[in-house]
């Protein structure tokens, strides 16, 4: 029999390969579909890519490729017989478990058991060989095998799934001796002892101190003063005061320099009147305040915690289960597929996307976005229990709602590939994502339809000189309207002054908070904020020649198909980090904007001349720069050091971070994406000489229309990445020089050789002006407006819409919380939280963060 085995795969043995480091194997995850070992027909892996396929799509890739041997690999979950011994699952049985999957299914370990089949498949005949089968296999198609059996998953986190099991006890756990001092800590409203900092909190399990820890990078953290205190006293072990839970907390060692374990926690907590056991819990791995207060949260009202939701399945009713703050992207998406356009362009073209795949579809935009529309469109992932199930549940009493629903990791990894925030485990803001996903999109679509043009609409910009009078129009394109959200016009004004008077004086003498207030904002007066005149920073006037007080006004050139509008919940704090108003707004469920709509020039007003602002340099800026070439740059070494922890050369690092201008860690990643493949890459740093910036030529018109040129030093760092001159100041122009922006935009921008000799004379004289608060950094340059409102790719129309989505963030900051989408389908509310669809019984409109709404037909 081994003579015949060896016989039959030597045909097939030059292509079998042996995974080497660096070979990714997708054995938990088809690439066209969400099938897996678990599902009814297993999961076939090519022994030559690695890459794995579904029952229903391997023969695509055999004739594809011609590829013949796949490894066959199945997961049977079977229930425990009545008395078995419980257990953390996966239970080993007869040595059967030895796949390296993340389970896709809500089964409890307790009550099932797992055994893993493999087997050799040869196509096109199928013939079958099980493994393991040693004796019996030639030597190099069992190491190859193992090593695919052996392999861990594609997207399996390299990191533990728990870092604790990893921490040490602390040395100083069992000898602690606390002091007797009388200090009791309230169960909120904390501050630093020193600086009064109300962020990254440690309690000094010794004395009782509450002291901020150490800055962060990211500009989160505190002064350090733990650190101080630790120096001073050699009190060692402290606990992160928001990390009290029931189940443990962060505590840190300054001596032993790591995180470690006490055993004794509870005790020492208790020591200062802290009762971990009445420490909030987390809900669902999402971090919740550790006060409870009388009124329902705002976790509670927009889960609709307390409500008996009824789950719905089906085409359409699919949840998306979370990857680890992966929240605002399911909720994005959850959206996105329920428009018809997304629908049409990726499910609707399935089969042909997934025919003409690309030979490694894993890296393919449009198969993976088909296969993520299949997935929560087909209903293949969302079905109900059967009725015996129900039924033999019922009798048990234990009755739980089985919720599968899909998980994106493959179109996760490629959505945020090259992005440092959104290829990381870290929490997002959905806002920040949408935007992406636009741009992506924008990539991805050339020569095909774009199904992102049904948010793209043309805002008018009229800003006027307040001493002459004198006005400019520009338009620019954008996809989503950003509102204010005015506070100081809440309805409730009396009880927020009230709250914040009782607020003071709990923490000012360490009681615990008073019953929150959240502030009560009426939407007409978000959109009367939203249509206010602004000030236009630093405004040039081509009719004075000269700085003036200058003001600007939005309205719309166009009404897209759907309109997005996001409430500007978030604002910044003393530490700047992101935190949200505490605010409700009576989102109308219909919305009529027509009175918006931009009427372009009007009688009796008078243009801004053309003309551009001269261009100054100083002359210590000249010979600063020249002294400056002569000595060694000065360089962020903790963005170098960054950068080079994650494998890049030194050398490179140290150029990406000068180059971009010491502006921090992920221009510099951009900058290295960007250049990686240049010869000198790795080459170290020769400093340029200086040079006289681009200067307009003498015999060139110098009217132009500009008001606001962007700063020859953004310029110039562009410019010093090899981008020209004229695409950086357009990249400028249409993210309000914001660099990290105009990066971005000139990446997702790329222009053509005619468009390169077209601007490459007139770069200096396009109009635009996005330098103002209501302009979104992502929207598109200012754009002709005969040319942008008569391009197909502006849907205008009525500006009169119905609500039929939208998203809410949950928690104090886009660092961290949990987000869920409420969508409307088939005349019902339904909630999407994660992998749990349920029909809404009270929509959360009113604590809502970004709002989907669809045109109005004129029928």
């Amino acid at each position: 029999m081994a003579t015949d085995l060896g016989e039959l795969l030597v045909p097939f043995m030059p292509t079998i390969r042996v995974p080497r480091t660096g070979d990714r194997v997708y054995k938990s995850e088809c690439a066209f579909s969400y099938d897996s070992p678990e599902s009814d027909g297993g999961l076939y892996v090519c022994m030559n890519t690695f890459l794995g396929f579904g029952r229903e799509h391997v023969e695509r890739h055999y004739r594809k490729t011609g590829q013949s041997v796949y490894m066959h690999l199945k997961r049977h979950v079977k229930e425990k017989a009545p008395g078995a011994a419980g257990g953390v699952g996966p239970r080993r049985r007869n040595g059967k478990v030895f796949l390296d999957l993340e389970l896709n299914r809500d089964f409890n370990g307790d009550d099932y058991e797992y055994e893993d089949e493999a087997k050799l498949v040869i196509f096109p005949d199928h013939y079958e060989i099980p493994l393991p089968n040693i004796e019996e296999l030639p030597a190099l198609v069992t190491i190859a095998c193992d090593a695919v059996l052996n392999a861990a998953s594609a997207y399996k986190n390299p990191e533990p799934d728990s870092w604790e099991e990893e921490l040490q006890v602390s040395k100083h756990a069992r000898s602690l001796r606390q002091q007797e001092n009388g200090v009791r800590i309230p169960p909120s409203g904390w501050k630093c002892a020193k600086c009064e900092l109300r962020e990254n909190l440690w309690l000094n399990l010794t004395d009782g101190s509450v002291l901020c820890g150490k800055w962060f990078f990211d500009g989160s953290g505190g002064n350090g003063h733990a650190l101080d205190h630790y120096k001073e006293t050699k009190f060692s072990l402290a606990i992160k005061l928001d990390t009290i839970t029931p189940d443990g907390a962060d505590i840190y060692s300054f001596d032993e320099e790591e995180a470690v374990l006490d055993p004794h926690i509870a005790e020492h907590l208790s020591h200062f009147g802290i009762d971990m056991l009445k420490m909030q819990r987390t809900e669902n791995g999402h971090h919740i305040d550790n006060h409870v207060p009388s009124r329902p949260s705002e976790w509670e009202v927009i889960q609709e915690s307390g409500l008996k939701l009824k789950a719905v399945y089906g085409s359409g009713y699919t949840g998306i289960r979370n990857l680890g703050n992966s929240c605002y992207l399911s909720t994005t998406m959850q959206v996105l597929f329920s428009i018809p356009e997304f629908q049409r362009a990726y499910v609707g073209n399935l089969q042909r996307i997934f025919d003409y795949s690309p030979l490694d579809p894993t890296q393919d935009f449009s198969t993976q976005m088909a296969k993520l529309g299949h997935g929560l469109l087909s209903g293949q992932y969302s079905k109900p229990p059967i009725k015996s199930e129900l039924i033999e549940q019922v009798m048990k009493e234990e009755y739980k709602q089985q919720h599968r629903g899909i998980s994106p990791r493959m179109f996760k990894a490629l959505v945020s590939k090259g992005h440092l925030e959104f290829s990381s485990n870290r929490q997002q803001d959905a806002q920040e994502f949408f935007l992406h996903f636009i741009n992506v999109v924008e990539r991805n679509s050339s020569g095909s339809e774009n199904p992102s043009d049904v948010f793209r609409f043309v805002v008018e910009e009229r800003v006027q000189c307040c001493q002459s009078q004198k006005v400019r129009y520009t338009q620019r394109v954008d996809y989503l309207m950003q509102l204010p959200v005015p506070v100081e016009a809440a309805t409730n004004r009396e009880e927020l002054i009230a709250y914040e008077v009782k607020r003071k004086d709990a923490e000012e003498n360490m009681r615990a908070p008073p019953e929150p207030v959240r502030a009560r904002v009426p939407f007409t007066a978000c959109l009367q904020a939203f249509t206010e005149p602004e000030n236009v920073p630093d405004f040039w006037s081509s009719a004075l020649q000269a700085k003036s007080a200058g003001v600007k006004t939005s309205r719309f050139a166009s009404f897209p198909d759907y309109m997005v509008v996001q409430l500007k919940k978030f604002t910044f704090g003393v530490d700047w980090v992101p935190k949200k108003l505490d605010v409700s707004v009576d989102v109308p469920d219909f919305l009529d904007l027509n009175r918006l709509r931009g009427m372009g020039l009007q009688a009796g007003e008078e243009e801004l001349p053309d003309l551009t602002p001269p261009i100054v340099i100083p002359e210590d800026t000249r010979d600063s720069s020249m002294n400056n070439s002569l000595e060694s740059p000065e360089i962020d070494e903790a963005a170098v050091m960054q950068l080079a922890e994650m494998g890049f050369p030194l050398e490179a690092c140290r150029k990406a971070v000068y180059y971009t201008g010491n502006m921090g860690a992920e221009m510099a990643f951009n900058w290295i994406i960007a250049h990686m493949e240049e010869p000198d890459f790795a080459e170290p740093l020769a400093v340029p000489a200086y040079m006289e910036p681009d200067l307009p030529s003498p015999s060139l018109p110098t009217a132009t229309p500009l008001d606001n040129q962007p700063p020859e030093e953004s310029i110039a760092i562009l410019t010093s990445m090899g981008f020209p001159r004229h695409h950086t100041i357009r990249a400028l122009r249409a993210t309000n020089n914001n660099l990290e922006r105009a990066l971005d935009w000139i990446f997702t921008h790329p222009e053509s050789e005619e468009e390169s000799e077209a601007l490459s004379d007139m770069a200096d004289t396009e109009p635009n002006d996005t330098s103002f608060s209501n302009a979104n950094p992502h929207s598109d340059s200012t754009l002709s407006p005969d040319q942008e409102l008569s391009s197909p790719r502006i849907r205008d129309g009525p500006g009169r819409y119905e609500l039929f989505a939208f998203i809410s963030h949950m928690g104090t900051s886009t660092m961290s919380g949990h987000y869920v989408c409420h969508i409307k389908k088939e005349g019902r509310w339904v909630i999407y939280n994660d992998h749990r669809v349920c029909l809404s019984e009270r929509p959360p409109r009113e604590l809502g963060y970004i709002y989907f709404y669809r045109r109005l037909s004129t029928c």
